[in-house]
């Protein structure tokens, strides 16, 4: 605009210049109803020309206002992000009050108040202020309705924090009211599923999860295993209904040690100990797992030598695994062979020492009349303890 303005000023100036200099400056002669006017040729461009620049002083001063206007809201919105970018320094340094007082300062102020807001929800929560978190939402859904199921999935996400599941289940389903397969929040569902062990919820559930990515397949088969182990471990499930929680199982996830092992546990528990030795060796044989092999040693099977000839199969590959080491160790135990189930228990404890072999050792030697030795074995059990854990016992001898 300079530039033309420059152009203009010398074009007048060169116009009069002209009307003065010039011998012959030519002739112009305007008439309009009955009016004339005349002037030299000069004079005539220099009006043209003024003309010209009064159009376009008139032109800008008409958008002054609107310039005016933006250039104002630029420097607003300016200040409104040095605002935020202290308040996000201030939440850098541990200054959580002033972080939250800076980042709504000027929220209304910003190009996206929407996420000033939502930080300073989130801070709040930090602090354990849920009224002034629930503030800070209500305010950032005002600000950004159509944004509503962002603010939602914060407030879902932070309920959760809180453990107020039945606050943040309700919050979830006010999403999938309107929108169905909202991916993050079927995903924030089945978290929820999860922590509050809902097991059959989170199975219905996983099938829509599946079709969509990028959940990773691990999580998937974890909250899976996890939900189908709660329920084959179900106190009050016979033998027809594992059966058919099983059918229930992805074909995937069968050989999975932690489900074989619940299966097996509650067929042992309905009487089915022969079919849940079969189904244990198999598992075995095909993915070797530490909890299976001690179990196999625990499950009192009416064939007990023949329990103890599949265990001792197995040291031909894994002389030195010591929880096949303490589970043949038992069996020999419930077989009456004192000195090769000595031999089996003190080899897995010289290999990894444990209060489970040291429990069963104490056993054995309480049972052949070694008191003192047995004593010791108790005692050493003792100190390897941890809080919590558990010493199972060993099966009867068999008779």
């Amino acid at each position: 605009m300079k530039g033309g303005l420059a152009i203009a000023l010398a074009l007048a100036l060169g116009a009069l210049a002209g009307h003065f200099l010039l011998q012959d400056n030519g002739y112009v002669l305007v008439s309009f109803q009955g009016y004339v006017v005349e002037m030299s040729v000069p004079i005539a461009l220099a009006l043209l020309v003024l003309a010209y620049l009064a159009v376009r002083l008139v032109a800008w001063l008409w958008r002054v206002p609107r310039q005016l206007g933006e250039a104002t809201a630029r420097a607003r919105v300016r200040w409104a992000g040095r605002q935020a970018t202290r308040g996000y320094i201030a939440i850098a340094a541990g200054k959580l009050d002033q972080g939250e007082r800076l980042l709504t300062r000027g929220a209304r102020r910003s190009g996206a108040p929407l996420m000033n807001y939502l930080a300073a929800a989130r801070l709040a929560h930090q602090r354990n202020d849920p009224d002034r978190r629930d503030g800070w939402l209500r305010m950032a859904y005002e600000q950004e309705p159509a944004a509503a199921d962002a603010v939602l999935l914060a407030q879902a996400e932070m309920q959760m924090d809180d453990q107020a599941f039945d606050q943040a289940l309700a919050t979830l389903n006010r999403i999938r009211e309107h929108n169905p397969k909202h991916g993050q929040a079927l995903r924030l569902l089945a978290a929820l599923y999860w922590r509050r062990q809902d097991w059959r919820a989170l199975l219905d559930l996983l099938p829509a999860l599946r079709a969509m990515p990028p959940l990773p397949p691990a999580k998937l088969n974890l909250w899976t295993t996890d939900a189908f182990e709660a329920l084959l471990a179900d106190p009050a499930l016979d033998e027809p209904g594992l059966d058919r929680l099983w059918d229930e199982v992805p074909k995937l996830l069968r050989g999975e040690p932690r489900l074989v092992l619940a299966r097996a546990r509650t067929l042992a528990r309905c009487g089915a100990v022969a079919t849940a030795e079969a189904e244990v060796r198999r598992a075995l044989r095909e993915r070797w797992d530490a909890s299976l092999i001690r179990f196999y040693g625990e499950l009192p099977l009416p064939e007990a030598a023949q329990q103890l000839k599949n265990a001792e199969a197995f040291l031909r590959e894994r002389p030195e695994d010591p929880d096949l080491l303490l589970s043949v160790g038992r069996l020999s135990f419930r077989n009456q062979l004192w000195g090769k189930a000595r031999s089996y228990l003190e080899t897995s404890l010289s290999i990894r020492p444990t209060p489970e072999g040291c429990a069963a050792l104490g056993q054995l030697l309480d049972r052949i009349g070694d008191r003192e030795a047995a004593a010791r074995a108790y005692q050493r059990g003792l100190a390897l303890s941890t809080a919590g854990s558990k010493t199972p016992t060993m099966a009867p001898v068999a008779r």
